[in-house]
């Protein structure tokens, strides 16, 4: 299962998912999408009372993780009895994990600022994060990349190569339709604060394993990347991770900005309101600049090589077992 869960990583690492395939036929997470919304559609009704609504979505989100690993479970083990298949399998698991994309869209936040300004800027980070582009200042910008990178280490890389090495191409498939299901409707709103319950409950519960192999990966990091200080990384983990609204995504946060020495979370608005958090790290609050931005993006490149590193052992050491 590691052994899957490491070549995926790095055919992903090196390929990424092609455009021109994604034109054709989409991605496994569009289709999980598509099958969520149609779900949300039909069955989370406005004239049901909350508790109906409530075991509606846990009907939704057994019905999605049933399908998602009947389906990856015959992939798996169909493609296993025929001739290459197990290098197909590896070629269909890399599609779940996205280094590349992830590094793409955040690099393109530092590269619109760098040319464009703030405005430009504005419009890139408002492709990967949700809150108001408006109100954004410089650092503002930058902190909202960063933090995006942070988090998305953790639920876009770590997490799926996790329960891939845990249960195979079931297990990563699994977490991204339950991911999914969380990014669509495990909101804190009228339509969805019953239906999601379940999707939200469960995405916190099956991402706290990576969220603190990600800050792991993030203080060994900080010893190969200059000037980036693995024991504020630490320090921040423990006095700062616990104060995020969400109970995985400080822990990924706290330990970027403690080992980058900069201040990230704080207010922030989305749809006109604003949202107020306490910073995380100890460093300035004002002066983030998209140098900044490339720094955390090379910590984490050096902290996807180590998970990469890791998996690689694990799937050595199984072997030899």
């Amino acid at each position: 299962m590691f052994l899957l869960a490491f070549f995926a990583l790095i055919i992903e690492r090196i390929f990424g998912y092609p455009d021109w395939l994604f034109r054709v036929i989409g991605h496994p997470v569009t289709w999980m999408g598509w099958l969520i919304s149609r779900l949300d559609n039909d069955w989370n009704r406005e004239a049901d009372d909350s508790a109906t609504r409530k075991r509606m979505g846990v009907l939704v989100l057994s019905m999605l993780l049933g399908v998602t690993i009947a389906v990856a479970l015959v992939i798996e083990y169909g493609l296993l009895t025929i001739p290459l298949g197990a290098a197909l399998l590896c070629l269909i698991a890399a599609s779940l994990p996205a280094q590349k994309s992830l590094e793409k869209h955040v690099e393109a936040v530092a590269d619109a600022m760098k040319d464009g300004g703030l405005q430009a800027g504005r419009k890139a980070v408002s492709m990967i994060v949700g809150r108001d582009p408006e109100k954004l200042d410089e650092a503002a910008v930058c902190r909202a990349a960063i933090e995006s990178l942070a988090e998305n280490f953790s639920d876009g890389v770590v997490a799926p190569a996790f329960w891939m090495g845990v249960g195979g191409l079931a297990g990563g498939a699994a977490y991204k339709a339950a991911n999914t299901a969380d990014s669509m409707i495990g909101h804190r709103n009228p339509r969805h604060e019953a239906f999601g319950w379940a999707a939200a409950r469960f995405d916190d519960l099956i991402n706290l394993p990576a969220s603190r192999l990600s800050a792991f990966l993030f203080v060994l990091a900080a010893f190969f990347v200059d000037k980036a200080s693995p024991r504020n990384a630490i320090k921040a983990i423990f006095r700062d991770a616990r104060h995020h609204r969400s109970p995985n995504a400080g822990w990924p946060e706290a330990a970027m900005a403690g080992a980058l020495g900069i201040a990230l979370a704080g207010p922030r608005s989305y749809g006109g309101q604003m949202i107020e958090a306490r910073f995380m790290g100890e460093g300035g609050r004002s002066e983030l600049t998209q140098d900044d931005i490339r720094r955390a993006l090379k910590l984490a490149r050096v902290a996807d090589a180590l998970l990469i590193g890791l998996f690689g052992f694990l799937a050595w050491v199984i072997w030899q077992a």
